[in-house]
């Protein structure tokens, strides 16, 4: 039995062991700290690898958001799940570490690794080829839109809880992907990619 399952109350819905734990840590249970830690480092690590793009960034970017928790508990007023609080958690330290390091053409060759902007596995050499280079063209596209298309293509979350990660109302989010399909064909075409 792991840490996190020892604490689990009986009973309790999905969200409440988080919240509880969260009020716990914030007024200095180290237990309480460690088993949302235990809980979560897997979700923060796989989101901060969609972002950056490399193990090891990824594993910075978690190790970052261990520390950063540590302060920012106070922070989480409750008003949304944990997890959504957690992702705009990491993808600010994501950024922050990707500004530091400017690895871009590392990121936007992981990227190529994933299908999902248009919900496809790729069949064959010359699919896996155009999803590269799709995510090669998201890499370039600004924060806001790039954010929206990873969020709701990359993470399959739905516009709703896109905004609530972006911190922006709904409609927001749709218009940033709008505006990043309009923008990723403009990019294709330039470069002769699609």
């Amino acid at each position: 039995m792991t840490l996190a399952q020892a604490e689990m109350p009986e009973g309790g819905d999905d969200q409440s062991p988080d919240r509880v734990l969260v009020a716990r840590a914030a007024a200095g249970d180290r237990t309480a700290f460690a088993v949302l830690v235990e809980r979560h480092y897997d979700f923060v690590f796989r989101v901060a690898f969609r972002w950056c793009g490399d193990r090891a960034d990824a594993e910075d970017v978690a190790q970052e958001v261990c520390v950063r928790l540590t302060r920012a508990l106070t922070n989480f007023k409750g008003e949304s799940r944990f997890t959504t609080w957690l992702y705009a958690l990491t993808i600010n330290a994501a950024r922050d570490l990707m500004r530091r390091e400017k690895r871009a053409a590392n990121r936007a060759e992981a990227w190529g690794e994933h299908n999902a902007l248009f919900g496809e596995m790729a069949e064959d050499d010359a699919d896996e080829e155009r999803a590269s280079a799709v995510w090669r063209l998201v890499g370039e596209l600004s924060d806001k839109q790039r954010d929206a298309v990873l969020l709701v293509y990359g993470e399959g979350l739905s516009h709703a809880d896109a905004s609530d990660v972006m911190g922006c109302a709904e409609a927001t989010v749709s218009w940033h992907v709008h505006e990043a399909k309009k923008r990723l064909r403009q990019l294709a075409e330039r470069a002769g990619e699609l």
